[in-house]
């Protein structure tokens, strides 16, 4: 039997009364939650699917459909809700996905063009859809796969990392200890459950500890589409749903903190908020504590089954991501990447496992540890572009430097042989000229002469997905952008 479900079993033992998990529908007791995935674990065995999919909104059917394919050992492939409907179909394809649990049988449908296909009940708003499968439907997936998870923005074919249980679950396990979770607090999933991270840090490390999970629709914690926040709508579902712990991306924590600073009362409870996903700003977590909230910047990869490091109460540094999880060990190549050990996992979907070093996972991170084991980042080993000068510069650094202006949404940074750097800059709306070039003299006084930013154009849009210029995770995709604005860009270091 696995970690997560064991301890669910001693939960509902010990205490049988206790809310597991609540969303707008209601809630269920431990005990309840215990019956409903052995009953949904049942009609899942009923007709064994090779490989499940899910396609659904945050729910706690979502929950009881994902710890059902658990306990049943049926590998399981979350689907992001922005996928395109070619993602879907190239998605479901290539993990040999024979069932699909979806919440719009209408869209999976449309995207997959089969008259037919046999649409059926299954737990709640949950229907079961039945895919016509030539080939066997686990040919593809390496032995002991639990979970795909696809990482891609909206354009491209995704890439599936394939995690085994006992990875997942020492990953949760570690998140337990890091974050100190107890029976007490109430978890408020704030990202897609189909993300990696509130899969395994919103879901089976608050399970490990007994806690309460709050998985309402994304709608209501002001989420849309891939990018889309509505930050009063956010704030309010913290404080609604009396939320003590959370994970955000860092545009949440930008929401939240501009809200702040412009004197919105901030929910009152939260005990542990985690930032990742994504780099985050050094002066934004600053301004974050600043306003009293309990932020902690954590570092982590799918590759990785989510979190490498994180901070802690009481143990952490600025500018830091934190300490490496109990179970990871961190070394570095010789170039700085950063390589994780302690894990051993299938590699990715489709592709054979050939590393001749299967326990050791290349980050394609730049960094290093200090002498108290604190992880620091300074960028991308494939961003690292080198000046005329000879300098390396890590553009996430720079560009951290620039959003934790106010003014400043996005940043991108150039200067691949080039006498000095430029950026691309999306600014708020409403934000003066006169500001951007403040916060660049601010941000150029931070920085060491090589990194100085000194020239710069305003962007005609933000970064987004949909316009191909960033992931859903809110990484820049450089070359879009700089192919975007090749032309300004050249201009600038015209004489």
């Amino acid at each position: 039997m696995n970690r997560t479900i064991a301890a669910l079993q001693r939960h509902a033992s010990s205490a049988p009364l206790k809310v597991a998990l609540q969303d707008e529908a209601g809630t269920l007791t431990y005990e309840e939650m215990r019956v409903a995935i052995e009953q949904l674990a049942q009609q899942l065995n009923e007709h064994r699917p090779g490989v499940l999919a899910m396609l659904a909104d945050n729910s706690r059917d979502w929950v009881l459909a994902d710890l059902a394919a658990h306990t049943a050992g049926i590998p399981c492939v979350p689907l992001p809700l922005f996928f395109s409907a070619d993602q879907i179909v190239h998605v479901l394809g290539t993990a040999g996905v024979d069932q699909v649990l979806t919440d719009q049988p209408e869209r999976l449908l449309a995207a997959l063009q089969q008259p037919g296909l046999a649409v059926e009940p299954f737990c709640g708003a949950l229907r079961r859809v039945r895919l016509r499968r030539a080939a066997d439907p686990v040919a593809s997936l390496p032995p002991g796969t639990r979970k795909v998870t696809f990482t891609s923005g909206t354009t491209g074919e995704p890439k599936g990392v394939c995690l085994s249980a006992d990875m997942m679950e020492t990953v949760a396990e570690s998140l337990w200890i890091a974050s100190d979770a107890d029976r007490d607090d109430r978890h408020l999933c704030l990202l897609p459950l189909a993300t990696l991270l509130e899969n395994i840090g919103g879901v089976y490390a608050p399970l490990l500890a007994g806690a309460t999970i709050c998985v309402p629709r994304l709608a209501a914690v002001g989420l849309s589409g891939s990018s889309g926040l509505d930050a009063g709508r956010l704030l309010a579902a913290l404080s609604e749903w009396r939320a003590s712990t959370a994970i955000m991306v860092p545009q949440m924590l930008q929401a939240v903190v501009t809200a702040g600073r412009a004197n919105i009362p901030l929910p009152r409870g939260l005990r542990y908020l985690a930032v990742g996903g994504a780099p985050v700003a050094s002066r934004l977590l600053e301004q974050a504590q600043a306003l009293g909230l309990p932020v902690y910047q954590g570092y982590g990869l799918s590759e990785c089954a989510s979190v490498v490091a994180v901070s802690r109460a009481g143990e952490s540094r600025s500018g830091s991501v934190g300490k490496p999880l109990p179970h990871i060990r961190i070394e570095f190549a010789d170039d700085g990447e950063i390589l994780v050990r302690g894990l051993a996992w299938h590699g990715y979907l489709g592709e054979s496992d050939l590393r001749p070093q299967p326990d050791c996972i290349a980050t394609g991170d730049i960094g290093y540890l200090d002498a108290e084991g604190f992880l620091f980042l300074t960028g991308r080993k494939k961003n690292m572009f080198i000046t005329s000068f000879g300098r390396n510069v890590a553009p996430e650094w720079v560009e951290g430097e620039l959003a934790a202006h106010p003014g400043i949404a996005q940043a991108a940074i150039f200067g691949e042989s080039r006498p000095f750097n430029c950026a691309v800059i999306v600014a708020h709306p409403g934000t003066p000229y006169g500001a951007i070039e403040a916060a660049l003299d601010l941000a150029n006084r931070r920085l060491p002469d090589y990194a100085q930013v000194r020239g710069w154009i305003p962007a005609i849009e933000p970064f987004t997905p949909n316009n191909g210029m960033s992931t859903p995770n809110g990484r820049l995709r450089r070359t879009a952008i700089l192919g975007r604005y090749a032309a300004q860009i050249e201009a600038l270091y015209q004489p």
